[in-house]
């Protein structure tokens, strides 16, 4: 089989090597020409799969995006064709809590607050939305959820209308980009929505760029009417609106969730699609090639608060070098595409082995955290 990869899959060579020829590509400038004669096509967000590009390709038999969105791929197109599909659901709704989560607690820091005394709307409810709801819920923060499609399919969870998101001290996005339905998302912050919103508020967007109007937001921001922004995601990516920077407090270029953890278990995801398809037993797993953490173990003799909490999340992960690169390198040709291809590793929590004196493993747990009870005799 020729199997094509978007080089910036991590770990796809010794993933698949086994399966195929392996053909790399820049997922920006695939062109049909180059994929005439794949068997196998592993693309990320920034690849549109779709008639165009699979023009002169009769041999398709698998499409793969490692990511948790598909608005890129052109499933209708693929059934046709009898392509087999697959994405990768979930792989890295941690990544992106815990971007949420160091964002917060960087803010709360700069602006003097406390979490727990913030209400937080968090707009999607399915994989990424819930992960981020665990954790801030572990800390005690109030949090509403949103999420109209999941309610009427028949979740049982407490769901608040969207007059109460707009009314939430801090809001965070977490939504497919969809364009049709009852509920679309593309826009669904617009100038009317946007005009709601005060300065004492804080919005986060880690969904896509089209969730929130840019042009409608510096609009306002001009106007010196704009909440704190946290904006991973951008309209018109990589050639944004950089007139908003000033306005944004931090600016990263859609990177939430690309941890090295969540980024692997996106490729071990379709590899096991992929070997499901062929029949095979799959050889490899996720731990077969990700190292230990260069931190991996810690000891605190304290219960858990917003101070400590963040200088445990900071030995990770702190969002701060990732916006600080980002305002340095953006004016580059071609920066935006050049700091997701040249990313520096970045691992999650769950690296991190945290040793407590105080019995709170669940809190710890519920964060993110490995633990190790100190108490513990157990040899």
């Amino acid at each position: 089989m020729n199997i094509y990869i978007d080089e910036n899959i991590p770990y796809a060579q010794e993933f698949f090597a086994g399966l195929g020829r392996l053909h790399f590509f820049a997922g920006r400038s695939v062109c049909a020409q180059q994929l005439a004669d794949a068997d196998v096509l592993l693309v990320r967000s920034i690849t549109q799969v779709n008639k165009q590009l699979l023009s002169q390709n009769d041999s398709l038999k698998f499409v793969g995006t490692a990511t948790i969105g598909t608005d890129h791929i052109d499933q209708d197109y693929l059934n046709e064709r009898g392509i087999a599909f697959s994405s990768a659901p979930g792989c890295n709704k941690i990544s992106v809590a815990e971007y949420i989560l160091s964002s917060l607690l960087v803010l709360a820091e700069k602006q003097q607050f406390k979490l727990t005394n913030k209400t937080v709307a968090i707009v999607g409810a399915g994989n990424t939305g819930s992960a981020v709801f665990q954790r801030l819920d572990a800390l005690g923060v109030r949090c509403k959820l949103y999420d109209p499609p999941l309610q009427l399919a028949g979740d049982t969870r407490d769901f608040c209308s969207f007059d109460e998101v707009l009314e939430s001290d801090i809001i965070s996005l977490h939504v497919p980009k969809t364009a049709d339905g009852k509920y679309p998302t593309v826009h669904m912050f617009a100038e009317q929505e946007l005009e709601k919103l005060s300065n004492k508020q804080i919005l986060l967007n880690a969904s896509r760029g089209e969730i929130i109007d840019n042009q409608a937001l510096l609009k306002l921001a001009h106007q010196g009417l704009h909440p704190a922004l946290v904006l991973d995601v951008w309209e018109n990516e990589p050639d944004i609106e950089q007139q908003l920077l000033p306005f944004v407090e931090i600016a990263t270029p859609h990177i939430a969730g690309y941890s090295l953890d969540g980024k692997v278990r996106g490729t071990e995801m379709l590899y096991q699609a992929l070997c499901e398809l062929l029949d095979i037993e799959p050889q490899h797993r996720l731990k077969d090639f990700v190292a230990q953490a260069a931190v991996n173990q810690v000891t605190i003799s304290q219960v858990i608060d917003q101070s400590l909490l963040k200088s445990l999340m900071h030995m990770i992960f702190d969002v701060r070098r990732d916006d600080a690169l980002f305002r340095q390198m953006i004016d580059q040709t071609d920066g935006f595409d050049t700091m997701r291809k040249t990313y520096q590793e970045r691992r999650e929590l769950s690296t991190l082995v945290v040793h407590s004196s105080v019995n709170q493993n669940t809190l710890l747990q519920s964060l993110g955290f490995s633990t190790f009870d100190l108490n513990d005799t157990k040899e």
